[in-house]
């Protein structure tokens, strides 16, 4: 992306909120000036627009400017994904059903099963770089038989799964196109996102190719189930932008135009939005990418634990201070690196609001120094910072007295 366009979003979209807020909200409820009051009192008078009208009118002009920019800007390196998936012998359709993608056989998807062996499903992507690498959701393509990726003026070309991790959810295709057709997407930096911040998100909702939505930032460090294992994503990106069916694998964008988030999943009881839709950060997928491209796959270490974050209840439980903080260790995988090392899990279960809750194991308080305040925390960490092989030292709380452990991690298994 050119710094010239880059300036135009941040002028416009800045300019929208500075003068909005000069001219008292004027966006949504205009602060009209006396001689405005006076002009809609007499119409016939031929009164001067007022001076924060006008400025109104210049901000969400530039406002449109700026998002039809970054429209014009992306849309040759957003795709729509076209994929067939062979049904099993039982009749069942082998797809990675979540709320997010298209179904086999959605209306809105073409063609139908053929013979009653095949159903077809859709989804989003993007360009990484003029190698021909395509960046999607795993569960889009998961199981596809046969995957077209269709561009925004109409080529369209089969494309080959290279790499995927199930585990954050994201996949890389390759297409054959010469490096002069293909136009990577600039990636910002999803650490630094705040809430309130404005996003826009481009895919194929419904079927609706090249759809184009805007919203906020409404939440960060969000940590969600990826779907298609156990394990979790962590430091997920919340944002009301309308996202739908068919979106799944499409760019999450930020004002300049930098791609932040692949869009991944929605929460919703109808299956569609309903202000409340999830992205994988780009900085994920910023050490994830390469290494699917390089080796088709992306080894994460693994201490080999389930737990929770403990709660001032369950602090009480196990007598401890109400201001402890950490991860609780519920369960240990046998044979696993915590279980190797000597980490003990849960050896109680106690009632807090009615409920059976497992307590008493190890409570991990820091590691390698780095505070622990929740599970969340402890995932964040091992994901960003470690490695398969690496040693790292815990500290923890048993049996009320605190204790330091070595643990060598391994490497996560597949599910």
């Amino acid at each position: 992306m050119n710094t010239e366009f880059k300036k135009r979003l941040t002028f416009g979209l800045f300019a929208l909120i500075l003068v909005t807020a000069l001219a008292g909200g004027l966006m949504f409820a205009p602060v009209l000036t006396k001689s405005a009051q006076a002009a809609q009192a007499n119409p016939s008078q031929n009164q001067q627009p007022s001076v924060a009208l006008q400025a109104g009118s210049d901000v969400l002009a530039a406002y449109e400017q700026a998002t039809t920019n970054l429209y014009k800007q992306a849309i040759s390196s957003v795709v729509r994904i076209d994929v067939t998936v062979q049904m099993t012998a039982n009749g069942m359709y082998g797809y990675g059903q979540m709320p997010f993608e298209l179904p086999p056989n959605h209306p809105s998807l073409p063609g139908q099963p053929g013979g009653g062996y095949s159903s077809h499903g859709q989804g989003s992507g993007f360009v990484w770089d003029t190698a021909g690498h395509i960046v999607t959701n795993f569960h889009v393509v998961k199981d596809a038989s046969n995957i077209d990726v269709t561009f925004a003026d109409g080529t369209t070309v089969p494309a080959k799964l290279i790499g995927s991790d199930p585990d954050a959810d994201v996949a890389v295709l390759k297409v054959d196109l010469p490096a002069s057709q293909l136009q990577p997407l600039p990636t910002g930096n999803s650490d630094t996102l705040q809430v309130g911040q404005l996003t826009f998100a481009i895919g194929t909702p419904f079927g609706q190719d090249f759809s184009m939505t805007s919203g906020i930032v409404s939440a960060i460090n969000r940590t969600i189930q990826s779907g298609n294992t156990q394990f979790s994503i962590p430091e997920v990106i919340q944002t009301d932008a309308s996202i739908n069916p068919g979106n799944s694998g499409g760019p999450l964008f930020n004002r300049q135009g930098e791609v932040i988030g692949i869009n991944t999943m929605i929460l919703s009881r109808s299956g569609s939005n309903a202000g409340v839709g999830f992205a994988v950060p780009i900085n994920i997928a910023k050490r994830v990418v390469p290494e699917l491209i390089k080796n088709g796959q992306y080894n994460y270490a693994w201490l080999g634990i389930s737990g929770a974050t403990l709660t001032d209840d369950m602090a009480k439980l196990m007598k401890l201070p109400a201001s402890t903080q950490g991860a609780i260790v519920m369960k240990l995988a046998q044979d696993g690196p915590a279980a190797n090392a000597g980490l003990q899990g849960s050896t109680s279960v106690g009632q807090i609001n009615g409920m059976d809750v497992p307590y008493g194991g190890d409570v991990i308080i820091a590691i390698d120094n780095h505070p622990i305040t929740s599970m969340d925390d402890l995932i964040t960490y091992l994901i960003e910072k470690t490695r398969p092989g690496d040693k790292v030292t815990l500290d923890i709380i048993r049996d009320g007295q605190q204790q330091t452990i070595k643990v060598t991690l391994g490497t996560r298994p597949t599910m």
